[in-house]
């Protein structure tokens, strides 16, 4: 399996989306939060998530990710996304604090792995590929994520650091580690 760039991140979003509802069931409804939903559907409500969660997805995949890569299994179906923010100039990026919001930002975002993929490496492959391609860039690693997520703990066993609380989230740091 290789990780792939996606040239019209636009072009998957029926897919992401599908894509993202297992990662919904599989997190029993964790990830992603949702947060600005009142009434989160039920892991077993397609419909009900796609309303809440397409226009944001959509919104994302057209102005906001710099770059989107997908890792699919053996038939094609997607198990795994990272996307790369690293222009934040004109964006609308409310959730990342001022202290961090420059030209040597990059961010990793929409970062999954399907549930029923998990502990086989996957998640550790697009980590490393987001990181090691913001450093190609010159950018300086970020996560930004809630602090209950299983997520945080994961990105703090990878080489994380946090370096702040902001609003709801918590910003971590990749520390670069030299031998």
């Amino acid at each position: 399996m290789s990780i792939e760039r996606v040239g019209e991140p636009l072009s998957l979003k029926d897919e992401l989306v599908r894509f993202v509802f297992r990662v919904y069931q599989g997190t029993n409804g964790a990830y992603p939060a949702l947060e600005w939903v009142e009434n989160k559907p039920s892991t077993d409500d397609f419909d009900g998530f796609r309303e809440v969660y397409e226009p944001f997805l959509e919104f994302r995949l057209g102005k906001e990710f710099d770059e989107l890569y997908v890792l699919r299994d053996s038939d094609g179906r997607i198990i795994g996304t990272v996307a790369l923010v690293y222009n934040l100039e004109g964006k609308d990026v409310w959730w990342v604090p001022d202290e961090i919001n420059d030209e040597e930002t990059g961010l990793i975002e929409f970062f999954m792995v399907d549930p029923s993929y998990k502990g086989r490496g996957y998640g550790s492959r697009l980590l490393e590929f987001a990181i090691e391609r913001l450093r190609e860039l010159g950018k300086v690693p970020y996560v930004i994520t809630f602090p209950k997520l299983e997520a945080y703990s994961y990105y703090m066993r990878k080489g994380f650091v946090k370096v702040m609380d902001y609003k709801e989230f918590v910003v971590l740091k990749w520390k670069e580690v030299r031998s």
